[in-house]
């Protein structure tokens, strides 16, 4: 059946549709089918392409297909049911790629877990969640006993990560100590269970899928449940927005570079699952390490896809191999997120020919919302323009009214579409706070210009009042970043009495170089309005971001609070 839209109207409704690629579609065609049968439909087409390449251990479609409902059975198997909720605390590697599938094909729900959280942070997370089980790894074996005095997961299951490195020798549950505990060693679990028949569970679209905690930038955590039918729209809509780019790549030659988190929602959709959709083979880093980055980089001729953070673009094209390497054939696509795109690492990408996008997106709308053109036009400073199907508004935090009708009105981003959640796990106070009627609204400050690009200014809680004007940090990073010693910038709103606030700038130098505060105030006074200029300077080895490169400034708010009080 065709299905006819008024293209007219969308268009007058939704202006900006008149800056996608051609290959993408105004509304996007969203199956209804659960989650996990995009990797059934991909290894029945391309059943013996390398899925995962992980350290040289490589296995196909179908062999990574067969593993994962043999994991599901051995979920089974142990009593854990369809709704209930498993941990997935992983770094990326092959048993992360089967262990997430597995959930999702005997129904269970996904919960994303930082292997970096501390015990309270899981203790909480835990409790929220109503944890049945936990998929972890042998790093994380003191932190689980502590967590284990806390709260109770009645299944624990264990893995090593070089268990899937080639000569290595493979871990037993008697090895790692755990036999004693009463915990599950994966690969004994897989080897123990034969059936490779998938379960067949009833599940709907609106059915839960995966929960993502967010918070970072805000403080208290909350789950954001991503259902069944946000999971499929999100793999389909990024699937969409990259055809004009990745279509015409032979499937046999598709590869990509996965280092950005699949704890994440973005790299477990953006990366992970888009690799899965796309039959990508995945060549998996469990963490970014830049040595080891390059050198992984070298193995292979070119990378179709590679999802990533202005850190690590940041690193890779400021190594000294990076122009021996001619970057810009290597990466055939790279998509950044997470934080803006400083102008001048914008610069650096094109001056080596790099093929670069950027977007934006929150785990609430599993990490997509927003996007830069891959072949059209590109603004610098720009998050592009709003996905298929997908409504965008921008709203007056004070009046409630909608402002995005007139160019360059600052506004609230409210958001609706196939991407939105359905609400925050167990938390329906929050749920109630950020969605209303259907419309997310998201806490970031934009403005969209004559041509329906949208522009972040900053998130609404970080913004300032200096003097009776407002600052947006995130302005002010951008102009630190560009100075040519600066790695990294974060500034922060502090206490003032003449002013009522200002700020104070957090430095990271690159290696090497020497810089003090008055040079850094020099370099703002030439870019900046006087107002904005930053009061203080402290320098750093380091600014904290989230694992995928968020400001996360609250952090710092709460150490310089606390030094003040001290003093």
């Amino acid at each position: 059946m065709t299905v006819e839209y008024d293209y007219e109207r969308l268009l007058k409704e939704r202006p900006w549709l008149k800056e996608y690629d051609p290959e993408v579609p105004y509304i996007a065609r969203i199956p209804t089918f659960p989650a996990a049968e995009v990797l059934r439909n991909t290894a029945a087409s391309w059943p013996d392409k390398d899925a995962i390449w992980f350290y040289g251990w490589t296995c196909t479609f179908w062999e990574l297909y067969r593993t994962v409902n043999r994991f599901a059975n051995a979920i089974l198997s142990l009593g854990i049911k369809q709704g209930d909720r498993i941990g997935l605390l992983l770094p990326n590697s092959p048993q992360f790629v089967i262990s997430f599938w597995a959930i999702l094909t005997m129904g269970g729900i996904v919960v994303n877990m930082n292997p970096l959280y501390t015990v309270d942070e899981l203790e909480f997370m835990t409790k929220n969640t109503e944890l049945t089980a936990m998929i972890t790894y042998d790093g994380l074996i003191e932190k689980m006993d502590a967590l284990l005095q806390r709260v109770s997961i009645p299944h624990i299951i264990i893995t090593r990560l070089s268990d899937y490195i080639p000569g290595q020798e493979q871990a037993t549950a008697e090895s790692l100590g755990i036999k004693d505990k009463g915990w599950h060693h994966f690969g004994e679990l897989l080897e123990a269970t034969a059936s490779h028949s998938r379960p067949r569970p009833i599940i709907k679209p609106e059915d839960p899928c995966v929960i993502q905690f967010t918070g970072g930038t805000t403080g208290v955590p909350k789950g954001a449940t991503l259902t069944h039918g946000n999971i499929v729209a999100g793999i389909y809509m990024n699937m969409y927005w990259g055809s004009s780019v990745i279509n015409p790549i032979p499937v046999e030659r598709r590869k990509s570079f996965c280092v950005l988190p699949y704890y994440h929602i973005y790299g477990e959709v953006c990366q992970m699952c888009w690799s899965i959709k796309n039959a990508a083979t995945q060549i998996i880093l469990p963490r970014f390490e830049i040595e080891e980055v390059m050198d992984t980089l070298e193995k292979f001729d070119d990378i179709s896809y590679f999802a990533a953070v202005p850190t690590m673009l940041n690193a890779i094209v400021n190594h000294p191999r990076a122009k021996q390497m001619d970057l810009g054939k290597k990466f055939v696509f790279v998509g950044c997120g997470g934080a803006p795109c400083p102008p001048d690492l914008i610069d650096k990408l094109l001056d080596m020919d790099i093929f670069y996008q950027e977007g934006c997106g929150m785990s609430e709308t599993v990490a997509q919302n927003i996007s830069q053109p891959c072949l059209g036009k590109k603004k610098v400073g720009s998050i592009g323009v709003p996905y298929p199907s997908t409504v965008v508004r921008l709203v007056d935090p004070a009046t409630g009214e909608d402002v995005h009708w007139e160019p360059f009105k600052v506004g609230e981003i409210v958001t609706k579409g196939p991407l939105v959640m359905a609400g925050y796990w167990n938390n329906p106070e929050e749920t109630a706070n950020q969605l209303k009627d259907g419309w997310l609204y998201t806490g970031d400050l934009a403005y969209r210009d004559e041509d329906w690009h949208f522009f972040i200014v900053d998130r609404s809680k970080d913004m300032i009042i200096s003097s009776g004007f407002n600052v947006f940090p995130a302005e002010v990073d951008s102009v630190i970043f560009s100075h040519p010693k600066v790695f990294d910038a974060m500034c922060i709103g502090i206490p003032d009495d003449y002013r009522g606030e200002s700020l104070k700038a957090f430095v990271v130098l690159k290696p090497g170089e020497t810089c003090d505060a008055d040079e850094i105030i020099a370099w703002c006074r030439e870019r900046l309005a006087p107002y904005k200029i930053p009061k203080e300077v402290e320098f750093r080895d380091s600014v904290p971001r989230s694992p995928v490169g968020k400001a996360l400034r609250r952090i710092l708010r709460e150490e310089e609070m606390a030094k003040r009080a001290a003093k």
